[in-house]
Formats: C-alpha cells, sequence, structure tokens
C-alpha cells in the first residue's frame, strides 16, 4: 500500500523517535537495523520503498519543507519556530505532549516596564508578548533555561513543562500557557502531488492509529 512511490520520513531523537517508532510498527513499518544502537542516519525499513532518516528536531520541517524527506514528525513547538509555510500539517499524532509555558519566581513584581524573557523560542515568545502590549527583550538561550530568574538573567523564561517538577525544584511555577504542544506529521508540498497515492496510504493508516487510541468526540 505504501509502496507505490519511494517515501523518505524524517524523524527527530529523542522522544519524539522513541514514542513515533510503535506507531509506525502499528502500521508496519519497521527499521531493518536497531535504530537504538545503530550509528546509521538512514535507515532501511522492512518495506523496500520507505526509509528514516535520523536529524535534529529543529532540522525536520527544513528537511521536508526543500524536499530531502516526503514526510516528518516533529513537535509543534519546532514547527511555530519554523513558521511551517512550506509543509502541510495535516496530523496530531498525539505523542510527546507537553505545553509551551511562561514561568517564573512566584509573586514577582515586574512592574510595567520591560521584561526580559530566556527562552529558545524566540519567535513563540515575541509573538505571545506582542499580542499582549508588552515590550520584552528577548535573551536567548539552549538549556538551564530555569537558572535565568534565579541569578537575574532574565525576568521570566518561555519553556517546554511536562510535568512542573523542574519548575518547582527551581522555585519556578507556571504563570501563562502559550501552546498546547504534540509531535505533528509534516508533508512537503510537491511529494503531496507527485507521489499522493502513496503519502495519504501513509497518512491514513497513522490516522486510523490516532484514533484508534485516541477516539476523536463527536
Amino acid at each position: 500500500m505504501f509502496n507505490d512511490a519511494p517515501l523518505t520520513i524524517a524523524l527527530p531523537k529523542g522522544r519524539i523517535f522513541d514514542e513515533v517508532l510503535p506507531r509506525l510498527a502499528e502500521i508496519g513499518i519497521h527499521a531493518l537495523d536497531d535504530p537504538h544502537h545503530s550509528r546509521k542516519l538512514i535507515l532501511a525499513t522492512n518495506r523496500p520503498g520507505i526509509k528514516l532518516v535520523l536529524i535534529r528536531a529543529s532540522d525536520v520541517p527544513t528537511y521536508v519543507e526543500y524536499g530531502a524527506a516526503d514526510l516528518g514528525v516533529v513537535g509543534k513547538d519546532v514547527l511555530m519556530e519554523h513558521g511551517g509555510d512550506g509543509l502541510y500539517e495535516p496530523l496530531d499524532l498525539g505523542i510527546a505532549r507537553c505545553r509551551m509555558m511562561v514561568a517564573g519566581i512566584p509573586n514577582a513584581d515586574h512592574g510595567p516596564g520591560r521584561l526580559r524573557i530566556a527562552t529558545k523560542f524566540v519567535r513563540s515568545a515575541e509573538r505571545h508578548f506582542a499580542a499582549q502590549g508588552r515590550q520584552v527583550e528577548i535573551i536567548k538561550l539552549y538549556g538551564s533555561m530555569e537558572l535565568a530568574p534565579l541569578v537575574g538573567l532574565a525576568d521570566l523564561i518561555v519553556d517546554l513543562v511536562e510535568s512542573g517538577n523542574t519548575l518547582k525544584a527551581n522555585g519556578l511555577v507556571p504563570l501563562e500557557q502559550i501552546a498546547n504542544i504534540s509531535a505533528r506529521l509534516v508533508i512537503n508540498k510537491a511529494s503531496w502531488k507527485t507521489k499522493h497515492r502513496s503519502v495519504t496510504a501513509l497518512l491514513e493508516a497513522l490516522r486510523r492509529v490516532v484514533e484508534r487510541v485516541q477516539p476523536v468526540p463527536t
């Protein structure tokens, strides 16, 4: 059903990869090499026409948009930063769920002035505070976001929150929710046309898995 045209699927390493593999297995796609032990970045599968490409999460939209991959799986947070204009985003896979939050020291008085926001989600933070009419200075960080308010580098942070335990352990609290985040299937626009039968078959197979696991309300 998927082999009418060859398909390349870009997958990010880490949590999304671990959670999407069972979804692919349910529709009959298995990597021939153990993806957790192989050093290969391109994995053949039991479907001769389908291969998996393992890349950084932030690169998935670029690979798909420019046609190096026909499809990809990536978090909504990455798509919000990328823009996603050159992609189709037809399916929420319902995995790797978390929230993009504004967080800070509880009961801190930031006043009406300019706020300093530490985050790696620069575009998302800018859009959020611009919609509130707040002037902010964005400080881009790549890790240990919780440290920034504690040492006076920033007033607030924008980060992904799953359980909230890391915030709590560092004396911070979630203050505002920006977006619900989960992993999405994205499709190259040219592949949607030129490989429509194969792409649609894979999309609909994954959609059935998602609906079986998480039924859509009627």
